[in-house]
């Protein structure tokens, strides 16, 4: 079959001079032999889409610990939504979707349970710090599967630079970065108001007069204003105006929602959950529920206990918090 060749040269023909080429992709750490049916990067979403990883983002915290409601984000739709964004201006600016989209569906893979409390948790608690990002590169580097996933260089590059100081190194990569931003900022609003922690009147008046009052509205005006403002260009921006609209709305979610809200209350409570296992597990080894010489003599039983707690969801670290710690009933 030629359908990878044909794929391959429609990305040629048709895509722009910016985009990254599968066909020019810089490989793999482990060379394999391709697919004649998917390009690189089709196989690379693909192996992110049946990782047990990727499952797992279906109870992971988004904001809400382990909401009970049906509505509330989780790590997964929130990497779904980031997904959609991204390939929506990927297609409209002529970029490789198929890379845009697997960066996206891996760029949460190393998400702690807890959200951002459980990373805060284990950056204080592991000695090398811990970073969601780099945990996520490591998730397909080295934790998935037997030896990993053997990931193109431009899908971990995407990976490992979505957050933090430096960019990735592709324009997809950089699209990513910025719709995490774009799909985050506005389901947080949904949820927020879902909650009651503030209405609408209450959100910044310049910004939602510029976005749009709606979810759907706001969405669609970044989401043009990244396309025109990025069309051609060897770079990913919004406008000037449009980004401090962005920044102003990021800003409010930060004063109302992720630092003191009623959503938050829950977060020292589940630190606590992570450092009690974690130092648990240090003490008694032998009550991890697997072998841990091979890695531990590579790593470090720190190392094996950080990766254990990182890969957990909300509803198991629970259980085996209350299994571990509370006191069962007598049964007769």
């Amino acid at each position: 079959m030629r359908l990878r060749k044909e794929l391959e040269q429609w990305e040629e023909q048709f895509l722009s001079p910016l985009a990254s080429l599968s066909s020019k992709s810089r490989g793999r750490k482990e060379p394999e032999k391709q697919c004649d049916v998917r390009t690189e990067f089709q196989r690379d979403r693909d192996r992110i889409i049946h990782s047990k990883a990727f499952r797992r983002l279906k109870h992971k915290t988004q904001v809400f610990i382990a909401p009970s409601g049906d509505h509330y984000r989780t790590r997964l739709t929130h990497t779904l939504e980031v997904s959609q964004v991204a390939r929506t201006v990927a297609r409209a600016l002529l970029l490789n979707e198929d890379l845009t989209e697997a960066i996206a569906l891996g760029h949460d893979l190393g998400h702690t349970p807890f959200g951002h409390a459980g990373e805060q948790a284990l950056a204080e608690l592991y000695p090398g710090g811990f970073k969601h990002n780099e945990q996520s590169l490591r998730v397909v580097d080295f934790l998935e599967g037997e030896k990993g996933l053997n990931l193109t260089f431009e899908v971990r590059d995407g990976i490992l630079h979505h957050t933090g100081d430096t960019e990735p190194q592709t324009l997809e990569g950089r699209l990513v970065r910025i719709c995490d931003r774009i799909a985050y900022i506005n389901h947080d609003i949904d949820d927020a108001l879902r909650a009651g922690i503030f209405t609408i009147e209450q959100m910044p008046a310049e910004a939602m007069q510029l976005l749009g009052r709606t979810g759907s509205e706001r969405l669609n005006t970044m989401v043009r204003d990244l396309i025109e403002n990025s069309w051609g260009k060897p770079y990913i921006s919004m406008s000037s105006r449009m980004r401090e609209a962005t920044d102003s709305l990021r800003d409010f979610l930060f004063r109302h929602v992720y630092i003191g809200s009623a959503a938050k209350q829950e977060e020292e409570k589940a630190k606590r959950v992570v450092k009690m296992l974690y130092n648990y597990w240090l003490e008694n080894p032998e009550q991890l529920p697997f072998s841990i010489d091979a890695r531990k003599n590579k790593e470090g039983l720190e190392r094996l206990v950080c990766d254990y707690i990182a890969g957990m969801t909300d509803h198991y670290i629970i259980s085996l918090y209350e299994d571990i710690f509370l006191p069962k009933p007598w049964k007769e």
